[in-house]
């Protein structure tokens, strides 16, 4: 299987955490906001046994660095973190309402911004695809509501074993302290409904229309680099196995849950390539991983590494291939 530090188990005593979210009121505001760092402690999961795959937590405490710039988040090329530069607002074309119609109140509140289907004659004509790996095996607490599990910085948490694995992304959910600049805040998609309606809400949540939830926690994939900013369709990727998720920070794997694999964090989801071959890849961690997972259940429990699943969502940004955190 895959390299696995992404999963990190991860408590975050928020020690001099400033963070600021500011949305998204041009490139010139961008330009000349300074640099913000926060720092957080980490709790590690060290291998006792390698045979075995069993684990003991130890604390490490360390300072480790996450959000940069206002302007900019991490992504990964080729197993390399880089940077991302955002530029401009996002847009979603054509509006959701064009693929489910009678969804008129979740384009509203969605800004017409949905995961489900896709109309590439509507991209702008040189957008290129950029892949927003999900770890999905951490069930709901994706979308970074702490009743539905997340932490308060808006990470994701996965439950195994006994444990609380705190899973550090590029981007926390929208509208927590560690939501990325220019996301949309909300997203429809017809995946989220069948979640719902798996778990018995008939009418959405915290509000919501139905199917429409904050954007959940993410990391980036991406083909190639470029100092120019230009348009980047979002194809979205389900991780259910969260010995693939790579560390945002090292872009690096680590062995969470027992695999049937030889090496479980071979697919470490920081390349294309590896994102190509986690939708073709029975792993046993997978069923392992997501017993009581309402996502992966109510999606008829996939038995591959990962899905992908298009969508209408454009970013804008360059993406040098920068170091995004101080070093």
């Amino acid at each position: 299987m895959r390299s696995k530090k992404a999963v990190s188990n991860v408590i975050f005593a928020a020690v001099t955490v400033i963070l600021v979210i500011i949305a998204a009121i041009g490139f010139g505001l961008y330009a000349t906001a300074p640099v913000k760092v926060k720092y957080v402690n980490v709790t590690t999961p060290v291998p006792v046994n390698q045979t075995k795959v069993v684990y003991q937590n130890v604390t490490v405490t360390k300072k480790v660095y996450v959000p940069v710039k206002y302007n900019t988040s991490g992504a990964f090329l080729n197993g390399q973190v880089i940077t991302f530069n955002y530029t401009a607002q996002f847009s979603c074309s054509p509006p959701l309402t064009q693929f489910f119609p009678n969804e008129t109140q979740a384009n509203q509140v969605a800004m017409g911004c949905e995961v489900g289907a896709a109309n590439s004659s509507a991209f702008p004509a040189n957008a290129a695809p950029v892949y927003v790996v999900v770890p999905a095996f951490a069930g709901l607490s994706i979308f970074g509501v702490q009743q539905l599990g997340a932490n308060p910085l808006g990470f994701p948490v996965f439950h195994y074993n006994g444990q609380n694995y705190t899973v550090l992304t590029q981007c926390g959910a929208a509208g927590t302290p560690t939501g990325c600049p220019d996301h949309m805040t909300y997203i429809y998609s017809p995946a989220f409904t069948v979640v719902e309606q798996y778990l018995g809400i008939k009418n959405g949540v915290f509000g919501l229309p139905e199917g429409v939830l904050p954007t959940p926690a993410h990391s980036h994939v991406v083909t190639f680099a470029t100092n120019t900013s230009i348009p980047w369709y979002i194809v979205v990727v389900l991780d259910f196995n969260p010995n693939i998720f790579p560390n945002p920070i090292t872009g690096q794997c680590q062995a969470i849950v027992p695999s049937n694999e030889s090496n479980p964090t071979s697919l470490c989801l920081n390349s294309y390539n590896n994102v190509e071959q986690a939708l073709h890849t029975y792993d046993s961690a997978v069923s392992t991983a997501n017993q009581n997972n309402p996502i992966w259940e109510a999606l008829g429990k996939p038995g591959v590494d990962a899905i992908s699943v298009p969508s209408n969502m454009i970013l804008y940004f360059s993406d040098p291939a920068v170091y995004p955190y101080p070093i």
